[in-house]
């Protein structure tokens, strides 16, 4: 299997080139498992976040909760938020919004209790994903946050894939190209 060497938060990783479809190919970045690179890419993201504040963390499941967790402890945040794949017998009335994501197949659907939309009301969110490539889930989370009525502070992830680097409104560690079937770098 082809990787792809990348420097992140101080740290040398190699990404495994997974195939999503014939024609495109992505460097999977998995923090599940690496202590090492979870802390520092949590120290790196908080330093990514807006100089006048938040109130919340906010992410969707599920790579990137080792992060925001990270995130919070390092922060000394007591609480954040995570936008889950599917509504829960602990979430009382949820609100919901659909996402398309290059790495799951078909559209799905963040959920979010409206117990914790209600603490998020009238609050500055912070939103932070692993990896940002059509920002399908990013959009996703933004909406929720404004369903509960809460603002966007900032959008923060460790890595930017394709045309997400251009974003003006996403700040990230470091970018991340896309791959030919061969491993070469997609121009």
């Amino acid at each position: 299997m082809d990787t792809y060497p990348i420097q992140i938060a101080g740290l040398e990783r190699r990404l495994p080139i997974c195939r999503v479809t014939d024609e495109l190919y992505i460097g999977a970045f998995i923090c599940f498992g690496d202590a090492e690179l979870t802390v520092a890419c949590a120290r790196e993201l908080l330093k990514l976040a807006p100089a006048d504040g938040y109130d919340y963390l906010f992410t969707a499941e599920a790579k990137s909760i080792p992060l925001i967790h990270e995130m919070a402890r390092q922060s000394g945040a007591g609480k954040y938020f995570i936008a889950r794949k599917g509504p829960k017998a602990y979430m009382p009335d949820p609100l919901h919004v659909e996402d398309q994501s290059i790495t799951t197949a078909g559209v799905q659907r963040l959920y979010l209790g409206r117990d914790d939309a209600e603490l998020l009301r009238g609050k500055r969110v912070l939103l932070m994903d692993d990896v940002i490539s059509t920002g399908g889930s990013l959009r996703a989370m933004e909406e929720l946050v404004k369903l509960a009525g809460g603002v966007v502070a900032g959008k923060v992830a460790v890595l930017a894939e394709g045309d997400a680097q251009k974003r003006p409104d996403i700040r990230f560690l470091a970018p991340l190209p896309l791959f030919n079937a061969d491993g070469s770098i997609k121009k």
